[in-house]
């Protein structure tokens, strides 16, 4: 058991902390970002790739969760000039369960990503009858859904964008082995790292 995946003292306590896992370092998260953004934007970057990193940009910009980045439109983006190489944008989130509206600005190396990604899901969703689907996040290819094939091009579930961090963090801590200290194989101990460092701004 890694110290980022280990229960922290309060949560042994008979006072259960509400994040029993605690964060990762700011620096471990952005260490994080920065690994995922350069393999996203290289010459033939898988779409599952691409996907995860335009994920964990929107995290780091907004701290939304999961829930909240399933209901982000595509018409909720906001990516500047169409021919711009690079400028800010900004994304609409519903926060929470009483989906609280918000509008964030997005760096520029995001929008650029984003950018990226909005031609990748149009290829997703080729094949598919009909219109591209609103979601701005879809499944990248077939999966299974209890027995039912789900083609791709399709709006991802929660539990498509848990098996998709944790396939990264399995490929990433066998490839860097001893050489850096294991991700752990919860998104949301990044996600506090990068929502601590704004409540300490």
């Amino acid at each position: 058991m890694t110290s980022t995946d280990a229960t922290s003292p309060q949560a042994g306590s008979g006072d259960p902390a509400r994040y029993p896992r605690p964060p990762v370092s700011l620096e471990e998260a952005e260490w994080v970002w920065r690994e995922l953004s350069t393999e996203a934007m290289r010459t033939g970057a898988k779409p599952e790739a691409v996907r995860l990193a335009v994920i964990t940009g929107l995290v780091r910009a907004t701290g939304a969760r999961y829930g909240d980045l399933l209901r982000v439109r595509v018409e909720d983006i906001d990516l500047g000039p169409a021919r711009a190489k690079t400028s800010d944008g900004s994304v609409l989130v519903r926060h929470g369960k009483h989906r609280t509206p918000r509008r964030h600005l997005l760096p520029a190396d995001l929008v650029v990503l984003l950018k990226h990604w909005m031609i990748v899901r149009e290829e997703l969703a080729a094949e598919l009858e009909g219109s591209v689907p609103r979601a701005l996040l879809l499944t990248v290819h077939h999966t299974h859904d209890n027995g039912t094939t789900v083609a791709s091009g399709l709006p991802i579930s929660r539990q498509g964008l848990v098996l998709s961090w944790r396939r990264f963090v399995h490929r990433t801590n066998a490839r860097y082995g001893a050489l850096r200290p294991p991700l752990p194989t919860r998104f949301e101990q990044i996600r506090r790292a990068w929502i601590e460092a704004s409540q300490a701004s």
